[in-house]
């Protein structure tokens, strides 16, 4: 009996990278993320006490599991972790557990961190949704900052830790980085596994934080410890600068689904960008409704009731 050998696939090479994953029960989406991180040397997931399997399946991956206690106050979840986390390699990747690195982007991390002329890296987002590769309404190109020195990168403070049910991780924040930045080729992939119920339950949290950013900028927080817009910077920056015009505009939602569904292409992307238009355009609605009570009660959301002027009037007495 001949028996044959096959040759072995050669594993790729590790890759001296600490990654750092923000949680909060992640159970569906995290064992498709840790899969694509096989590749790095050091895995850390910051928890934020999950219900879920979260924390079990993080453990079993490999990756060390550490506690994270929001104080209801600046820093959150990411910044807090790159303050205190013991980083065995001087390169942080920040991936969240919706997202996937392919292997070919591996090999571009590998390549970029042992020749690197730059402190940081933009890596671009492929968003899924429905299925779809939401390939236009502004959705493609989405450059964020997510590699770099982690002792040269902090996220913005947008002051925004003040208002209630934004949860205790920066979302929508950026890395501002002391240092040369480049753009990696490859792009990062992002699709939740979860359903509908979990996007529109989120973005009901981004709405309260997205309405704080709008408030800041009409009545001139928000200067600081932030990225400044500027129409001839960076991404960011030209989005930034693009926002504080936007804020201004009268009707907003209906502009935001003519401008993601028509302008910006959204039809080509099917069934999918017609929907994701129409979600984006009701996330607008609500960020103007919250907006709108931001101003009313002097930069609070959900305030209390107003204490009364004078005391009751006791019917029984006259």
């Amino acid at each position: 009996m001949l028996l044959m050998i096959l040759p072995m696939t050669p594993c790729p090479d590790k890759v001296p990278v600490s990654v750092l994953i923000p949680a909060k029960n992640e159970e569906r989406n995290l064992p498709a993320c840790l899969a694509s991180l096989e590749r790095a040397t050091e895995i850390f997931v910051v928890d934020s006490q999950s219900r879920d399997r979260t924390a079990a399946i993080a453990t079993a991956a490999g990756a060390q599991v550490v506690q994270f206690q929001f104080s209801g106050d600046w820093p959150k979840k990411k910044n807090w972790a790159l303050d205190h986390l013991p980083f065995s390699h001087e390169w942080v990747l920040i991936v969240d557990c919706d997202e996937r690195i392919p292997p070919d982007l591996w090999d571009e991390i590998a390549t970029a961190i042992h020749q690197s002329p730059y402190d940081g890296y933009y890596l671009n987002r492929r968003v899924w949704f429905l299925g779809t590769w939401i390939r236009h309404g502004g959705k493609y190109p989405d450059w964020n900052l997510r590699l770099f020195r982690h002792r040269q990168g902090r996220y913005e403070n947008l002051h925004t830790a003040d208002i209630p049910n934004t949860g205790d991780n920066e979302v929508h924040e950026h890395v501002i980085i002391e240092g040369a930045v480049g753009y990696l080729r490859h792009d990062i992939i992002h699709e939740d596994l979860r359903d509908l119920y979990h996007w529109l339950a989120r973005h009901n949290r981004y709405s309260n934080w997205e309405a704080r950013v709008y408030y800041n900028l009409l009545t001139g927080r928000d200067r600081g410890d932030t990225i400044s817009p500027n129409l001839f910077g960076n991404p960011v920056q030209r989005k930034r600068f693009l926002k504080t015009i936007w804020v201004r505009l009268p009707c907003r939602p209906l502009l935001r689904f003519w401008l993601v569904y028509g302008v910006q292409l959204g039809f080509l992307d099917g069934r999918a960008g017609y929907i994701y238009a129409r979600l984006l355009s009701q996330y607008e609605s609500q960020i103007g409704i919250k907006l709108l009570e931001l101003r009313r009660f002097g930069g609070q959301l959900n305030p209390g009731p107003a204490e009364p002027s004078h005391p009751p009037i006791n019917p029984g007495m006259g």
